[in-house]
């Protein structure tokens, strides 16, 4: 059976990883970037950390006693997932410099055809893919943005290259990016304006850094560090769900007494959340509202009417200048996989699959795209990623399998069960109460449905992932 694996980050490398534990050796992962890692390769901006503990993001079957803060950085977790692809042998199944532009599915050969960015084209049996949600930078649609005369990056794509020392900096937004880097530009630049559309929760951060000593007790026990990463996992689990008011009120009153830092009062009304914790992205810094008590800070709630060529000029009509713009606006992570054509059954496109929305059943599988798995795909983002992505691997590791003892053409999602799945899936989300408030969030399309967000714990989507049933999908049989 030839597998593509779609891209090279967290997702791919776990896919390529229990492929090769099911016995699966004829994969390749391709991936655009010229290295492993996908988000953590693709994005360097300064400050860069996991916002979910190291300890616990990280594959079970390879924890690290070795990170050096509890909240690892982007290096370090860069660092991680190259040693897990050399490791696990996956160096000769990589493909890098390779964008999959394209994936057409054909059913008389019961095929899938993918189309590379330069016009090449491969054929694969069974196509996982694993481009997640962090794929396709989202822009501001402000005028004049692309007419700016200075240097203008998205923090996706740090520029590296580019000094902010003595720099007039514009930030536009304030949410997950913004929160983490801010801080560390505010220092170098001469002047720092970030303007802020709502106002997002930022609770304190238990920083913890981890001492040789005590990374060298955690490598030689491994029952200490397993004892750690179910600690974390625990907390984690109580948190995700928001379903506990008590946890919500005690995590509300952090969010407050973090804002304190904050020494005017006037900034510091603006700065506070008007949307239940847990509505918006929850957040963790303690070194985001400090920086705004530097005299070369200012915060800009006001809106941006449009972009000048030196400068920005808010609703008010106030033109502030700056010489680099850095758009802080995260990415379109509605889109999945139909970030890239693809058609199933009959040429159906993804996109019309999804006029309405992302869905899939566990995230996994599309009804009407045979021998087609997502990993991180709709509703799957709560909790660890790592742990999420594991689950899948496993799932899809399980119908490949199936796929070659049986001797299967095809596998497919019932379309019936994926309807079930999602409407039961979209009414728990309805429960989950924070969301259910007016927040500008990611988590919505316009239809009003919720296409990113897991409303349950990570060890009930671990039991839906494992369960057996074979009902689920329509199969097909290799023709002889």
């Amino acid at each position: 059976m030839r597998i593509a694996v779609i891209g090279a980050g967290p997702g791919g490398l776990c896919a390529g990883i229990k492929l090769r534990a099911a016995g699966f050796e004829n994969f390749t992962i391709f991936e655009k970037a010229g290295g492993v890692g996908g988000t953590w390769y693709n994005t360097r901006y300064p400050g860069l950390t996991c916002d979910v503990k190291s300890y616990i993001y990280s594959f079970s079957f390879e924890p690290n006693p070795h990170w050096t803060n509890h909240y690892a950085g982007q290096p370090e977790i860069l660092a991680y997932m190259d040693r897990v692809a050399t490791k696990y042998g996956l160096r000769p199944h990589l493909q890098l410099n390779t964008e999959i532009v394209r994936a057409v599915w054909n059913d008389d050969h019961a095929q899938w055809h993918l189309t590379t960015g330069d016009g090449r084209e491969h054929i694969a049996d069974a196509v996982i893919a694993a481009q997640g949600m962090f794929n396709e930078l989202n822009w501001p649609e402000i005028p004049g943005l692309h007419d700016f005369g200075g240097t203008l990056f998205h923090a996706g794509r740090w520029q590296e290259d580019h000094d902010l020392s003595g720099a007039r900096v514009a930030v536009i937004g304030s949410a997950a990016s913004a929160v983490q880097f801010v801080p560390k530009i505010a220092p170098k630049v001469e002047k720092l304006t970030v303007y802020q559309r709502s106002a997002p929760w930022v609770a304190p951060k238990e920083d913890i850094p981890v001492d040789a000593a005590e990374q060298e007790r955690l490598a030689h026990d491994p029952a200490a560090l397993e004892q750690l990463r179910q600690q974390i996992y625990d907390q984690l689990e109580h948190v995700i769900t928001f379903a506990d008011r008590d946890l919500l009120a005690e995590m509300t009153k952090a969010g407050l007494q973090n804002l304190e830092a904050i020494n005017d009062p006037a900034l510091r009304a603006k700065m506070t959340p008007h949307v239940p914790f847990g509505c918006l992205r929850p957040l963790i810094s303690n070194e985001y509202y400090p920086a705004f008590n530097r005299a070369n800070v200012e915060l800009v709630t006001d809106g941006i009417a449009h972009i000048e060529k030196d400068g920005v000029v808010s609703r008010d009509g106030t033109l502030r200048r700056a010489d680099t713009i850095i758009c802080a606006t995260g990415y379109q992570v509605r889109k999945y996989l139909s970030a890239i054509a693809v058609e199933g059954r009959g040429g159906r496109t993804l996109n019309d699959a999804w006029a309405k929305g992302a869905e899939a059943y566990l995230g996994i599988m599309v009804s009407g795209f045979p021998n087609l798995f997502m990993m991180y795909g709709p509703n799957t983002n709560n909790g660890s990623i790592l742990f999420m992505l594991e689950c899948q691997a496993d799932f899809i590791a399980g119908r490949l399998t199936r796929m070659d003892r049986d001797k299967l053409a095809r596998i497919e999602i019932r379309r019936d069960v994926m309807d079930r799945y999602n409407v039961a899936l979209q009414a728990d989300l309805d429960q989950v109460e924070v969301w259910q408030a007016s927040c500008s969030n990611y988590y919505r399309t316009p239809s009003g449905r919720i296409v990113t967000q897991w409303p349950h714990t990570m060890g009930e989507y671990h039991a839906r992932c494992a369960e057996q049933d074979e009902s689920r999908f329509a199969v097909e049989k290799r023709a002889g």
